[in-house]
C-alpha cells in the first residue's frame, strides 16, 4: 500500500529526486515528458514575463509552488512568476506567486484545464494562463482573473499569435516565434 508523503520527507529529497514529479494529495505522480516544442514556449514565456515584470518579481520555470502542506500538494507549473525577494526562500509559496503559466501537453490535458486551475484558484494565485498547442502550431492563450472573495477564476482574454495584456504588468509576447 502506497503511503502520503510529508512535507519534511520530500523537503529532504534532491533537486534531482524532486524534477519529474508532483505530489498530489500526499501522493507522487509522475509527470509527462515535455517535448522541445513544450520547453520552447514555456521559455519564451518565462522570457518575456521576466523582462516586463520589473524588478520585483522574477520569472522562472520548473520548479516547485507549496500549494498546501497537508496532504502535502506541491505543483511545478511551466512558468512561475513570484516575488524576486523570496528568490532564496524553498519552499515557493502560493503568497509568493503572482502569476503561473501551465502549457497543456498530450497527457495533461484534465489536470491543465480543470485541476489546477482549481487548485491554484483556492490557494489564491492572482493570475493563470493556459496555453494550448494549436494544431496550426500557433499557440492560444487564456488568460484568467482570481476573484478573491469566491477563490475562483474569471474568464479574461483569450490570444492567439501575440499575447498583449495591462495585467498582471503590461506585457506584449509574440508566440509566433515557436
Amino acid at each position: 500500500m502506497r503511503e502520503q508523503i510529508a512535507p519534511d520527507l520530500y523537503d529532504s529529497w534532491s533537486e534531482e529526486q524532486c524534477a519529474g514529479i508532483e505530489v498530489v494529495d500526499g501522493m507522487v505522480v509522475v509527470r509527462p515528458s515535455a517535448s522541445k516544442r513544450h520547453n520552447r514556449l514555456a521559455r519564451i514565456l518565462a522570457n518575456a514575463l521576466e523582462v516586463a515584470a520589473g524588478p520585483d518579481w522574477n520569472a522562472d520555470t520548473d520548479f516547485d509552488v507549496r500549494l498546501q502542506d497537508v496532504p502535502l500538494t506541491n505543483r511545478r507549473p511551466d512558468v512561475v512568476v513570484y516575488r524576486a525577494e523570496t528568490i532564496d526562500i524553498t519552499p515557493t509559496r502560493p503568497e509568493h506567486v503572482l502569476l503561473v503559466v501551465e502549457v497543456v501537453s498530450p497527457g495533461s490535458e484534465t489536470t491543465d484545464r480543470i485541476v489546477k486551475v482549481e487548485q491554484y484558484a483556492t490557494a489564491g494565485i492572482a493570475f493563470y494562463w493556459r496555453v494550448e498547442q494549436a494544431a496550426n502550431g500557433v499557440p492560444l492563450v487564456y488568460t484568467y482573473v482570481l476573484d478573491p472573495a469566491t477563490r475562483t477564476y474569471r474568464d479574461g482574454d483569450v490570444f492567439t499569435g501575440v499575447v498583449k495584456v495591462a495585467a498582471p504588468f503590461p506585457v506584449e509576447i509574440d508566440l509566433g516565434q515557436i
